[in-house]
């Protein structure tokens, strides 16, 4: 939101030279552009930080529409169509400290850290806290001697949204065979008449549904292997077994081919995005024989299976080709049940850059890039942000290979 209002900003002061170095009064632009200013916010907290200005951005635009998606929202099996799924929706954010959060039990290097937390919320239901790679419930912080839950005032903390993810609520043994669930459009201000889903789901074939559609239309016939699907760009983007990535055109229902094939041998292609660039993350489980790669037996996406190593490769869209990624520099990738995502690791307690956290059989688990290892990460069961658990969730972190 606050490039938003630069762009506004430096676009009034293009008149002239001497105007650049005066200060914009907002109280004086026209009504009207606060409204199409408010249309460019696309999560909740930037509609909520909007509106909390003043009574002029208040009064521009609603905290959301009457018709935007609502959660959980009930939608047919890709298979079984009788079934009634429901499908939830958790919310990534970055929760930063500020001067009014400041705490004398915070050791100086982790004063200006933040941390992670992914929230599930539904009508009428309390806020579930995720854990934002293994997707476990967490309990909530407790008070140093465990009598009572601590409140958080976020008006002391700076909250950023990273992320949204999608998961189909565990009604029946059924619901297993669904891989993954996107969404687009999903704000505040869109209509939930606006909105597609599309999903992976039995070992790989690719579904897409409009909102009102009675089932989803199955959209590649020929090929059964995809492995991941995210939002890129406002566009869904698949990537298949060969690490092929195409395009979805949700009018036509083609598939538009935007990369030639990656051909990396690894067992399982994730998508991330980072910095406005498409990575593929290729995931090798162990070698042994019983989880050699097969893509008709039942290991192929076992999200349980002990994992290996991990490449990663980057598509120059200039050139048309793609590039070994070595190093992150300065990112961390998260690859969760049901989300991938980029981090810069500084801002973060307990996260390490240049790596890779993701799970398996071992649970969470991180990969370094550098030294190839892999390690196990003990995540505290609960949010701590008294500092007392600090040096036990950096440190707690066990050699396996």
């Amino acid at each position: 939101m606050i490039s938003l209002f630069n762009k506004v900003n430096t676009s009034l002061s293009s008149g002239s030279s001497s105007s650049m170095n005066e200060k914009v009064d907002w109280s004086e632009l026209p009504r009207e552009l606060w409204h199409k200013i408010g249309k460019y916010l696309d999560n909740h907290i930037d509609v909520l930080r909007f509106r909390s200005v003043c009574e002029s951005f208040r009064s521009s635009i609603p905290p959301s529409l009457p018709n935007s998606p609502s959660f959980p929202l009930q939608i047919p099996h890709p298979i079984y169509i009788s079934l009634n799924n429901y499908l939830n929706q958790s919310t990534i954010y970055l929760i930063q400290p500020t001067d009014a959060s400041s705490n004398s039990n915070l050791e100086p290097s982790h004063s200006s850290k933040g941390w992670l937390i992914k929230v599930q919320a539904s009508k009428n239901q309390p806020l579930s806290l995720l854990s934002p790679i293994s997707d476990r419930k967490l309990s909530y912080p407790l008070s140093s001697n465990n009598s009572s839950v601590i409140l958080w005032n976020l008006m002391d903390y700076r909250v950023i949204e990273l992320c949204k993810s999608y998961t189909i609520g565990k009604t029946t043994r059924f619901s297993s065979s669904v891989i993954k669930v996107v969404i687009y459009p999903n704000f505040p201000l869109t209509s939930v008449e606006d909105c597609v889903s599309c999903c992976i789901f039995q070992e790989g074939k690719l579904g897409l549904m409009k909102h009102g559609d009675k089932k989803w239309k199955l959209v590649d016939d020929k090929n059964f292997y995809y492995d991941d699907v995210i939002v890129f760009k406002g566009q869904f983007y698949v990537t298949d077994k060969w690490g092929t990535i195409s395009w979805i055109d949700v009018c036509s229902l083609k598939l538009i081919q935007f990369s030639p094939h990656l051909c990396g041998f690894g067992n399982k292609k994730h998508l991330v995005e980072s910095c406005g660039s498409l990575y593929v993350v290729d995931r090798y489980y162990e070698s042994s024989e019983d989880m050699r790669r097969n893509y008709a037996g039942r290991h192929r996406h076992n999200r349980d299976a002990v994992v290996e190593c991990f490449k990663v490769y980057k598509f120059d869209e200039e050139c048309g080709k793609w590039v070994d990624v070595k190093n992150l520099r300065d990112r961390a990738f998260i690859l969760s049940n049901s989300c991938n995502f980029s981090v810069l690791a500084k801002e973060l307690i307990g996260y390490q850059w240049n790596c890779i956290y993701f799970r398996d059989a071992f649970d969470v688990r991180m990969y370094n890039l550098d030294d190839h290892s892999v390690t196990t990460v003990d995540f505290n069961p609960c949010i701590d942000i008294t500092g007392r658990g600090h040096n036990r969730y950096i440190n707690s972190v066990s050699k396996v290979y």
